[in-house]
């Protein structure tokens, strides 16, 4: 068992840990007898060995050995000692067992039974250890605990150098502290440091964040983590998992780099990048490098939004004003003044509710709705998404645009409504491509209603101008109507233009389609711009990046 446990101590020592080079054991230094109550000389046909019994002290250089009882052989310069073993070195490092086999040569001592060691301020305790007197490592593969200061360590195997401090344990590893906890593979430890390595997995479990690695390590006391590999750390508002990650539980910042998942519990949404970092004080996180959002569009549908860069943070409480009027002067100078000041007593608390923004060359992609435009903002508040500069938007069949695009979510975090309060356009294809028929619609304004992610209604006004074509029963075109009025509906079906209404000074004509100028049948807003929409969601990142060619549907 002891060449086991020393094999087991080499391959350790083999794996990045270097402990003090065994002092020169070449010259013979002898075990001598200090005391005993009873002494006697036993001989074999073997050899032969002193039988010490009671009160038993023994001395080999400065180092003490007490006991119950021993076998001591003076020519191979071993002993065999029982009861109440303990080994006291000049530094004060103490071993203790009920059984002690040492190797005087070697000054190696294998001990069994409540064996324990310390240095006086550190104490390892294990059914069975391998003690090298000259390096100070001990190695235990029956189960041990070391304890430091308020840090309990406990696993199946480990070593630990009571000189340099260094630890390692292997096997159902568990660590106990008042502030965190670790359950681990295998790790190893600095009892002055503080310092913890990670060797296999491992889960390093806080009161206010769970970190998951296997590799890398943790400062507990400055509660630094660094942890070159695949690994997570999860919060109460936010998880992250990355390649490398680097995390600083005191300050409350975290450095996440390449193939980036971070889930937001609190905006519900998951963001995907190269580079991401988070301020936990602030609550912000900054997302750059391809980056790309998914947020719930429904239960069955997600909306991907890909930006140059994403910033998300929380919502500034807004107070509410208050009046004063007071009245100053007299006679005709007599006047009131009207002040108006922030009632910091109506503060709405908006901890829980947060905003994104994702700024240049945004593309988003859905089953249902796809759309592009420089910068979005959404605000979990009203649950409104904005898109702004150059915003277009395409539902099913048809393309929206107009100088903003205003979406609004509702409790199912599914498209709800929709509002553009300027150079509103709406333009579908009517017909075959090859035709070259397009349905237009304009105004200022434009509302628009969903149902299941898909446009239902919209509502024009003022100024709303018209270009769509009529079909029989049979499906053949009629005509061409062209109309303006101060309002006008749209009704959806199928995803095409099912009816208009127009309301409020109305104008229009139809002209038969064989005598109209089809292809001068333009609004003045009129593009079509349907070579610029995402087809799919790969299409939203550089190939490099596949990491994203996951199903719109999870």
């Amino acid at each position: 068992m002891a060449y086991r446990l020393l094999l087991l101590f080499c391959l350790m020592f083999s794996v990045g840990y270097t402990y003090a080079q065994d002092k020169d054991s070449t010259e013979k230094v002898d075990v001598q007898i200090v005391y005993a109550e009873y002494m006697e000389l036993v001989t074999t046909d073997t050899n032969s060995f002193n039988k010490l019994v009671e009160q038993v002290k023994l001395k080999q250089e400065e180092t003490i050995m007490t006991c119950d009882s021993a076998y001591l052989n003076t020519e191979t310069n071993n002993v065999e000692a029982f009861g109440n073993v303990v080994v006291i070195q000049p530094d004060g490092t103490q071993a203790m067992s009920d059984y002690l086999k040492y190797t005087g040569d070697m000054k190696l001592a294998h001990m069994e039974g409540n064996v324990s060691l310390t240095d006086g301020k550190d104490k390892l305790w294990a059914t069975e250890v391998d003690y090298n007197l000259n390096t100070k490592v001990g190695v235990y593969g029956k189960g041990g605990t070391l304890q430091s200061d308020q840090t309990s360590l406990t696993s199946n195997s480990g070593v630990y150098n009571m000189d340099t401090k260094d630890a390692r344990f292997t096997e159902d590893v568990h660590v106990y502290d008042p502030e965190y906890t670790i359950v681990s593979d295998d790790m190893g430890y600095n009892t002055e440091t503080k310092v913890v390595t990670f060797l296999g997995a491992s889960v390093v479990t806080s009161d206010s964040s769970v970190l998951s690695t296997h590799c890398g390590t943790y400062d507990t006391k400055q509660e630094l983590a660094h942890f070159p590999c695949r690994s997570s750390v999860q919060t109460v508002e936010q998880y992250i998992e990355a390649d490398s990650l680097f995390y600083n539980k005191l300050k409350g910042k975290a450095k996440a780099r390449h193939d980036v998942i971070a889930i937001d519990t609190v905006q519900e949404t998951t963001l995907y990048c190269e580079v991401l970092d988070v301020d936990e004080v602030k609550k912000t996180s900054l997302a750059t490098v391809y980056p790309i959002m998914k947020k719930m569009n429904g239960k069955e549908d997600s909306l991907f939004i890909a930006a140059d860069t994403f910033f998300t943070g929380p919502v500034t409480p807004v107070p509410d004003s208050i009046k004063i009027v007071k009245t100053v002067g007299r006679g005709r100078k007599k006047k009131e003044v009207v002040t108006m000041i922030a009632d910091t007593t109506a503060v709405k608390d908006t901890t829980d509710q947060r905003f994104f923004i994702g700024y240049h060359h945004v593309k988003i992609f859905s089953d249902s709705m796809q759309g592009l435009c420089d910068s979005i903002v959404y605000t979990q508040k009203d649950s409104v998404m904005k898109m702004i500069y150059e915003p277009i938007l395409w539902s099913r069949r048809s393309q929206i645009t107009g100088d903003t695009i205003l979406l609004y979510m509702d409790d199912s975090n599914k498209l709800d409504e929709m509002f553009i309060p300027d150079k509103a356009f709406v333009v579908s294809q009517s017909g075959p491509e090859k035709a070259g028929l397009f349905d237009q619609i304009q105004g200022k304004t434009l509302t628009g209603y969903f149902k299941n992610n898909t446009i239902t209604e919209v509502l024009v006004k003022p100024n709303a101008e018209a270009i769509y074509y009529t079909q029989d029963d049979n499906g053949a075109y009629i005509g061409v109507n062209e109309a303006t009025s101060a309002r006008m509906r749209i009704r959806f079906k199928d995803d095409e233009i099912e009816k208009i209404i127009l309301e409020q000074d109305v104008k229009q004509k139809m002209t038969p389609l064989d005598q109209a100028d089809l292809p001068g049948l333009r609004l003045n807003r009129f593009h079509w711009l349907e070579e610029k929409r995402p087809k799919s969601l790969l299409e939203l990142l550089p190939v490099s990046k596949n990491y994203l060619a996951l199903p719109s549907n999870d």
